[in-house]
C-alpha cells in the first residue's frame, strides 16, 4: 500500500522549523561514517588515477564505457592528486610527475581555429579530446565553463606545489602561463557577458552565461586576467537575472538552480563561507548558506516525493544531471512516467525528475549539510550497496522505479531492484572527492584561499568580508 503524502502546507512547517546545525560548522563523523568516508575516498581517488591516461594526463568522460577525455573531469582529477598525497594514496612525487605530464600536454597542445586536429584555441579547451591523441573530440564546442573547471585544478596545483625543487617550480609556471593566455575578452560575443562556447564551423554560441548556476568560476577567472580581463560590469551583467531565481522552494528560501550540481561545482574550489557579493549582502548571507538551504531543499522534496518515487525520503535525496535508464515513456500502475537517458535533472516533472537519484547529489553536498548529508551517503552504502557501490565507489545513477523490459541508453536492469549505471562519470566523481575533503579539513579550499588569482577575482567582483579581508599565504 502507498503511502500517504503529508500534506504540503504541513511539510513546509516542519522543514522550516527543523534544527539546522551551525551555518558554517562542520559536523564529527561518526565511526561507522567515518570509514565508510574513507573508503569512499580512496575509490573514487583510484578513479582519476588509474583510468587516466599516463601519458598525457587525460581523465575520461566516464569508464569503462570507451569514451573521450573530458576536460572538466581533468580539472577535477588534477585537484584529486593533492588530497591522495595527504591521504596517503600516492607520494608527492608521484603526483608531481603526473602533474606535470598534464600541464605539459596542455601547454603544448595544438591551438587554431582549424575543426580537426586542434585542443583549443585562444587559450581555452575543446570540452571533449581524444584519449590518446588530446584533439578534439565528437565535434564539440570550445567551452568556456569547461575550460575554467580545467584551470581550476590547474591553479590548485599552482597553489599547492609550492615547493622550491625545479619540477614543483615548473609545475607553477605552466599553470601560469596557461591561465594568462586565455583569451577571456574575445569570448564575450556580446560585452559585459561572457559566452557559452565557440564551434570553429559555426562560431559563437548564441546562449551566454547569467544567472546562478556552475558559472560562477567563470566569472571569478575572467575577471582576475592579468592579460585578457574582463570588466567589472560582467558580474553585474552575471548577477541581473538572479531576481528571476530568488524565492522559497521546498521550505527553504534561497537562489535556485535545478540540478544540484549547479550549487557544488564553483564551491569546489571557492570557499564562499562569510563572503558576500553585493547580491548577497542584500539578501543577508553568503553562497554557502545558498547552497546548504538548496540541500535541504533537496531532502524536503524527497521527503514529500510527489512523483511516488521509489525509495525517495530523508535518507534518500539528490537530483541533478547524470547517466539514466533510456528516452521513454511508460505506464506505471496506471501512471505515465517519462524516463530519460543523461540529462539535467532538477526537483519536480518540470526539471526532468524521473526518479533517477546520482549518489554525487548527496556525496558533494557533505560539506554544505554533513549532518543530512552523511546519513544519505551511509544509507545508499548500507541498502544499495551491492549493486552501486563497485572499483570507483559509487556508480554514476540509479533507479529503483525502472524495473521495465525495454531497450536502455545506459546501464542495466536488475528485476527485483530497478536500473542502475554501470558507468562511473569523472565529473560526478570529482565533487565527492573534494567535497568530502573540504568537509573534513577544508584541504582543497585551504589552498585555493592562498590563490592570488582567486582573490583578485572575488574583489573584482564586488565580494569582501570573511578570510579575503586576511594576508593571503605567500
Amino acid at each position: 500500500m502507498r503511502k500517504r503524502l503529508m500534506p504540503m502546507a504541513a511539510l513546509v512547517g516542519a522543514i522550516a522549523t527543523m534544527p539546522l546545525a551551525p551555518v558554517h560548522a562542520a559536523a564529527a563523523d561518526p565511526g561507522p561514517a567515518a570509514a565508510l568516508l574513507d573508503d569512499l575516498s580512496e575509490r573514487t581517488f583510484r578513479f582519476f588515477w588509474e583510468t587516466a591516461n599516463p601519458a598525457n594526463g587525460l581523465v575520461p568522460d566516464r569508464y569503462p564505457s570507451p569514451s573521450f577525455s573530458s576536460i572538466a573531469a581533468v580539472g577535477f582529477g588534477l585537484t584529486a592528486y593533492p588530497i591522495g598525497i595527504e591521504r596517503g594514496y600516492i607520494t608527492r612525487a608521484q603526483a608531481r610527475e603526473r602533474v606535470l605530464t598534464t600541464l605539459r600536454f596542455f601547454r603544448n597542445a595544438p591551438q587554431g581555429k582549424q575543426a580537426q586536429g586542434m585542443s583549443g584555441y585562444k587559450g581555452f579547451f575543446y570540452h571533449f579530446l581524444d584519449m590518446k591523441t588530446g584533439a578534439r573530440s565528437s565535434n564539440s564546442e570550445l567551452s568556456t565553463v569547461d575550460t575554467a573547471l580545467l584551470i581550476a585544478g590547474v591553479l590548485h596545483m599552482q597553489s599547492y606545489f609550492d615547493g622550491a625543487g625545479e619540477q614543483e617550480a615548473e609545475i607553477r609556471r605552466l599553470a601560469d602561463e596557461l591561465y594568462r593566455r586565455i583569451d577571456w575578452q574575445w569570448a564575450q560575443a556580446r560585452p559585459p557577458a561572457i559566452v557559452l562556447g565557440w564551434h570553429p564551423e559555426t562560431g559563437m554560441l548564441p546562449y551566454d552565461w547569467r544567472g546562478y548556476n556552475e558559472a560562477m568560476l567563470v566569472y571569478v577567472l575572467a575577471l582576475a586576467s592579468p592579460t585578457h580581463p574582463v570588466d567589472p560590469k560582467a558580474w553585474d551583467e552575471w548577477t541581473s537575472t538572479y531576481d528571476k531565481t530568488w524565492g522559497t522552494s521546498w521550505g527553504q528560501e534561497h537562489l535556485a538552480f535545478a540540478p544540484h550540481f549547479g550549487h557544488q561545482y564553483s564551491h569546489v574550489w571557492i570557499d564562499f563561507r562569510g563572503i558576500q557579493d553585493a547580491y548577497m549582502r542584500k539578501r543577508g548571507i553568503d553562497y554557502f548558506e545558498n547552497s546548504r538551504r538548496a540541500t535541504y531543499a533537496q531532502q524536503a522534496y524527497a521527503i514529500a516525493n510527489p512523483l511516488g518515487c521509489k525509495g525517495y525520503g530523508a535518507k534518500l535525496w539528490g537530483v541533478t544531471a547524470s547517466d539514466g535508464p533510456a528516452d521513454a515513456t511508460v505506464t506505471d500502475g496506471g501512471k505515465r512516467r517519462k524516463f530519460r537517458s543523461y540529462a539535467g535533472r532538477g526537483m519536480g516533472k518540470e526539471h526532468y525528475d524521473d526518479c533517477t537519484i546520482a549518489p554525487t547529489g548527496a556525496a558533494a553536498s557533505i560539506a554544505f549539510a554533513p549532518e543530512i548529508a552523511i546519513p544519505a551517503i551511509t544509507d545508499m552504502h548500507t541498502r544499495y550497496g551491492k549493486q552501486i557501490y563497485g572499483k570507483y565507489g559509487f556508480l554514476d545513477a540509479f533507479n529503483p522505479s525502472f524495473d521495465f523490459g525495454i531497450k536502455l541508453a545506459n546501464g542495466r536492469r536488475v528485476p527485483g531492484f530497478g536500473w542502475i549505471d554501470t558507468d562511473y562519470l569523472g565529473i560526478d566523481q570529482g565533487p565527492i572527492l573534494a567535497m568530502i575533503a573540504n568537509h573534513r579539513d577544508e584541504s582543497v579550499w585551504r589552498v585555493m584561499r592562498g590563490n592570488p588569482v582567486i582573490r583578485t577575482g572575488l574583489r573584482k567582483a564586488g565580494f569582501s568580508g570573511g578570510w579575503l579581508e586576511t594576508e593571503a599565504r605567500p
